[in-house]
């Protein structure tokens, strides 16, 4: 039987911490936890993004993760706790779990997502408007 993206995020879910949102927010002021922010660009531009989180498309991740890819980033080689976030909380739960499997030893993801952290007053920054003249 096919297993389906439900399937998916449950079972991520039941092997990966999960941050209510005002936890979240506490925890992104500290100098040792690195907010990733999974959404792609579009989703950026149009609702803005959290002050100091990393961009980390979620198609990019493995890569960027993985110290032995030439794509690797250096922010996911440093001694920190990550807390990965999304829209809405699906995605992130399931890059919480690549990233713990990938050996990330201290993750987790915000339940709820960007749109709980909007809705629960976290600060958030609106790009410049584009100037194509």
């Amino acid at each position: 039987m096919p297993v389906s993206s439900s399937d998916l995020v449950s079972a991520a879910l039941r092997e990966i911490i999960t941050l209510p949102v005002d936890e979240a927010r506490e925890l992104a002021a500290r100098d040792d936890v690195q907010l990733v922010d999974l959404r792609d660009i579009r989703e950026l531009q149009r609702e803005g993004r959290i002050p100091g989180a990393f961009h980390a498309p979620r198609g990019l991740l493995e890569f960027w993760i993985d110290p032995e890819s030439e794509y690797a980033k250096p922010v996911f080689q440093e001694d920190k706790t990550f807390i990965f976030f999304c829209a809405a909380g699906m995605r992130s739960a399931l890059a919480t779990k690549t990233a713990q499997d990938m050996g990330l030893k201290k993750v987790a993801h915000i339940e709820g997502g960007f749109s709980a952290w909007r809705r629960g007053g976290g600060p958030v920054e609106m790009p410049e408007p584009r100037s194509d003249k």
